[in-house]
């Protein structure tokens, strides 16, 4: 996991840009067009990060999935059998609360999901394994929360998964057998396109249930295109979203194919 996390960090903003400007230091007096690209592409992609304006604009491109309609929480139970709330990391070691605490974005959904689970009286599973090798998991951290701070109990816990197709895939394991294949999933509206697309591939019917949409209005002074420094964090996320929605197709899509020799079969036909 570190080696996995030290090249993500490298690879996507802004990690990526600052070692562009790195890298424009070092090639300054040896090769200084080169320093001079380097420059101008790790300053420039630092000040798009930063604009709400392309956050705005990045989301919508992402968020697909429409919100679900209020006046539908009180009728989820005609289309589904249970709620799935995925997980989003942790807060490590809280001194106000003397443990490990949900994300602000898994309380945002905890909180969603249990305004569903209250409206509808579907069951909540929570899927989210260990962060980093350490637990509790994300599952049991939601588990706690939704018990004691939205007065929610979770029936399952899916402890083992890290991306959003192990989500689904475990999430598969734990309710196929018990004739659940409805789902109402709840995560970002930005990771909800990956997530609907896996939860379908590990053989659900899917109710989207997206929340913290960022592609709305950013309400900012000049249009929101004047720097901020939380357009950094989320563009990093959305940036990763997108990279993540073309690798995760990519890749589970071929692992799935080698399985089954599918790709074999269509190639010969």
């Amino acid at each position: 996991m570190p080696i996995r996390y030290f090249i993500k960090q490298l690879l996507l903003p802004p990690g990526i840009l600052l070692l562009l400007l790195a890298l424009a230091w070092w090639f300054r007096r040896s090769r200084p067009r080169l320093a001079g690209c380097c420059f101008a592409l790790g300053l420039g992609g630092m000040w798009l990060i930063s604009l709400p304006v392309m956050v705005e604009w990045g989301a919508r491109a992402l968020e697909t999935e429409p919100p679900l309609a209020r006046e539908d929480w009180s009728t989820l139970a005609q289309r589904a059998d249970a709620i799935v709330v995925l997980g989003s990391g942790r807060e490590r070691g809280d001194p106000a609360w003397g443990a490990d605490q949900p994300t602000g974005i898994g309380l945002e959904r905890q909180r969603y999901a249990a305004r569903l689970a209250k409206a509808s009286g579907l069951p909540v599973l929570t899927t989210g394994g260990l962060h980093y090798g350490t637990p509790p998991s994300e599952a049991q951290l939601m588990a706690v929360s939704m018990q004691d701070d939205f007065g929610v109990t979770v029936r399952w816990k899916e402890e083992r998964s890290r991306t959003a197709w192990e989500n689904a895939q475990m999430s598969a394991e734990i309710l196929l057998p018990e004739g659940i294949k409805r789902v109402v999933v709840v995560t970002q509206a930005w990771h909800m396109p990956r997530s609907v697309w896996s939860f379908e591939k590990a053989g659900f019917t899917v109710v989207p249930a997206p929340v913290g949409f960022l592609g709305v209005d950013n309400a900012r002074p000049l249009g929101g295109w004047m720097p901020e420094f939380k357009s950094v964090w989320q563009s990093g996320q959305l940036i990763n979203e997108a990279v993540g929605q073309v690798g995760d197709r990519l890749f589970y899509r071929c692992k799935v194919c080698r399985e089954n020799g599918s790709c074999l079969r269509d190639r010969h036909d």
